[in-house]
């Protein structure tokens, strides 16, 4: 046996001992075991038997992968931002890689949108999207928990009611005023709509507990704890800027201008005036506005200040 193979044996000896496990039986246990293929780690059958079509339209196909690439990348984004909310001793380094590797995700998602705009033929689609009702992309639960994870509370909650609502506001009373409850409730009556009762039977439980848990460990929490020399970091300043304006503007707008293409005047599957909700203009939902000056804070989804971030 040569010397390196003995130091990787004694490696996986102390490795094992140490939680108890007898090397013997695992090193005996690789003569039966199968040789890993790509088919076994990635499982693209199970992936690729997820997409089931509710109508004989062939655009459908395109219409639910595009979904579920999203939510693969959502996946993604939460995965980078998790480390951020646990890591200690965070460097500049560290957080502004990490915001580079989640921005570069949502560029994706946003340059994507082609994929929905030209993608499709506006009469199938016209027409699939009749099966699809209440559904919505709006009862992404991923995507609201990206938004916990990224920014105070306040910074979500409908700003005609954030003057009414602090730290101490209990969470069921914060989420109530949430900016997207505008999307799925008649105002006048303050009744709900048939997507929003769905979405919130299946996911308000999990949403009240990450509100909770992200209220101390979101990415802007994370970003003032850093030393002051830290914050002022050129790139991590840019790092932020740059994910907040790809989340918030560039992003929505591309989802905004594919949705102007198939639905004109029409209402989304769930329901809502989407020209009015989804607009950056109309959300005013900003990640960090502490480190947008006041010209970029009034005209946020309307002057194009994207030039200024990158």
């Amino acid at each position: 046996m040569n010397k390196n193979k003995e130091e990787i044996i004694k490696k996986i000896d102390t490795k094992l001992k140490a939680i108890g496990q007898n090397s013997d039986v695992h090193l005996e246990g690789l003569l039966w075991a199968k040789p890993m293929t790509y088919w076994d780690y990635i499982q693209p059958d199970a992936l690729l038997n997820l997409q089931v079509q509710r109508t004989t339209l062939p655009d459908e196909m395109v219409f639910i992968l595009y979904h579920q690439i999203n939510e693969l990348l959502f996946k993604l984004v939460l995965w980078e931002i998790e480390q951020v909310s646990k890591a200690t001793g965070i460097t500049a380094l560290f957080f502004t890689e990490k915001l580079r590797r989640i921005s570069r995700y949502f560029d994706m998602l946003a340059s994507s949108f082609d994929i929905m705009g030209d993608g499709m033929e506006v009469d199938q689609y016209l027409k699939f999207r009749t099966t699809l009702t209440p559904a919505s992309g709006f009862q992404s639960a991923q995507y609201r928990l990206i938004e916990f994870a990224s920014t105070n509370l306040i910074n979500l909650i409908d700003y005609r009611f954030r003057d009414t609502i602090n730290r101490n506001t209990p969470y069921l009373h914060a989420f109530e005023h949430l900016y997207w409850q505008a999307a799925g409730k008649d105002h006048a009556t303050g009744k709900k709509s048939t997507l929003m009762i769905l979405f919130e039977g299946r996911y308000k439980e999990l949403f009240l507990q990450k509100m909770e848990e992200y209220n101390t460990s979101n990415m802007w929490i994370r970003f003032n704890q850093l030393p002051k020399k830290v914050k002022n970091d050129p790139e991590l300043i840019k790092a932020m800027r740059h994910y907040d304006h790809t989340v918030n503007v560039r992003w929505v707008m591309a989802h905004y201008e594919a949705a102007g293409k198939y639905l004109g005047g029409t209402d989304a599957t769930g329901g809502s005036e989407w020209r009015k909700y989804m607009h950056p203009r109309y959300q005013r939902r900003i990640f960090f506005p502490e480190l947008w000056s006041k010209n970029e804070l009034e005209n946020w989804g309307i002057s194009n200040i994207e030039g200024h971030q990158k």
